[in-house]
């Protein structure tokens, strides 16, 4: 288990990526806050030693997308619409909220993806790792969701 500092300095560094990894699979506020909670909940009962910062940021993500499916599982799983969330949202330009509207429209298999690769960083080897997936299907699902958001977001300029 992490001493208590180790643990405050890991959760405050790390728990808004867990959140947003949850919220992109789960499209609902209120179940993204339980499952982080349930994240640094496990990360604070583990007896895990990490090697480096990188090793507990892919440990974390991992415990999440597991979460995520039990909670995908779960015979109380309830949607709400991601529209109240995202108007607490405020983004720079209007074409941000564009696409993350796109992006929330995709299937849960390609917003993750396209979430670990933009904006976490990953490769797509790292990325096949933590969804227990082959590289080649990473790869293909990265093509597919840049492809339907290039649909989607020219649609939106035709209107």
């Amino acid at each position: 288990m992490p001493d208590k500092e180790q643990f405050l300095n890991l959760a405050q560094q790390h728990k808004d990526a867990v959140f947003r990894v949850a919220f992109s699979c789960l499209k609902s506020r209120a179940d993204a806050d339980d499952v982080t909670q349930t994240v640094l909940l496990r990360l604070y009962e583990t007896d895990k030693t990490f090697e480096n910062d990188d090793h507990a940021k892919y440990w974390l993500i991992r415990v999440t997308l597991n979460e995520c499916k039990k909670h995908w599982r779960s015979p109380w799983r309830h949607t709400e619409d991601y529209a109240e969330y995202a108007n607490t949202l405020t983004f720079e330009q209007p074409r941000y909220s564009e696409v993350f509207d796109a992006v929330m429209a995709l299937d849960p298999k390609y917003r993750v993806v396209i979430y670990l690769y933009y904006y976490e960083g990953y490769k797509i080897e790292e990325i096949a790792q933590l969804l227990h997936l082959r590289s080649g299907t990473v790869g293909t699902r990265l093509a597919r969701a840049k492809e339907r958001l290039k649909r989607i977001l020219s649609e939106e300029d035709e209107q």
